[in-house]
């Protein structure tokens, strides 16, 4: 009767795994989320997750050993088939070029700091991935001034196919410094896609969801993304479309 138990037992936490794991996964494919510079609570993601915990919790009785497994195992293998390993920029660093509107703005992507971000973007831009996309997002706030770009169609949304994480380099105390190059994603740290965004100004950002990634920065031209800045947002808000539509012409990286 005992092992009966045990085996019962065992089968429901495979079985409530399972489940944790499907629901997590059908969550991350079916939301397009925007990736924002900055974004709200995790939302369905965390609701998929405490709800197959919770199952998990009443049908086996597990230990807190079996609960922090079942965490990792949900939580884990979400980035995208397609996403480059962050073994092929660890230690590297990449300079290049951004150009937007005809200005070329120097820049630098750190593998030591960022490998995966960096192994990312660097594949990104050499398959022309970034040429003709649009930067659809200025945000003009006192402590918070950034040029957010690379949407898969010029509306913000994220292609929920092309998805990755962790968070790397996120700076504890939310200051991203002027020049700096980091990673817009949505609610989830898993959630980063093809979208990037410039600090203009040194800004600080919440870091309430886990902050996000730096992965370079400008290291010269900053000037081009302050003059964009001075023409302001398209509807005389602080956040939104530039004034002055932006394009990306090219990015390279070596």
């Amino acid at each position: 009767m005992r092992a009966g138990s045990q085996s019962n037992r065992t089968a429901r936490q495979r079985l409530a795994r399972k489940e944790a794991k499907e629901a997590f996964a059908r969550e991350q494919r079916k939301r397009r989320l925007r990736d924002n510079a900055f974004a709200g609570a995790a939302g369905a993601l965390v609701l998929a997750l405490a709800v197959a915990l919770q199952v998990f919790w009443f049908s086996s009785n597990p230990t807190a050993d079996d609960l922090a497994a079942l965490k990792q195992e949900a939580k884990a293998g979400q980035n995208a088939s397609a996403i480059p390993d962050p073994s092929l920029a660890a230690g590297r660093t990449f300079t290049g070029t951004l150009v937007l509107n005809g200005a070329d703005i120097g820049v630098e992507l750190d593998g030591s700091e960022a490998p995966q971000a960096a192994a990312v973007f660097k594949s990104l831009a050499d398959s022309s991935f970034f040429d003709g996309k649009d930067c659809h997002r200025l945000t003009t706030q006192d402590t918070m001034g950034v040029l957010q770009c690379g949407s898969l169609d010029g509306t913000g949304a994220g292609d929920p196919d092309y998805q990755w994480g962790p968070v790397e380099n996120s700076p504890e105390d939310g200051t991203y410094p002027a020049g700096t190059i980091a990673v817009a994603r949505g609610a989830s740290p898993d959630s980063h896609g093809t979208q990037f965004f410039i600090a203009y100004k040194d800004s600080v950002i919440t870091q309430e969801t886990g902050g996000y990634t730096i992965m370079g920065k400008v290291t010269s031209g900053l000037e081009v993304l302050e003059a964009i800045a001075a023409d302001g947002v398209a509807d005389g808000g602080r956040d939104g479309r530039p004034s002055t539509p932006v394009t990306i012409d090219s990015f390279t990286l070596k």
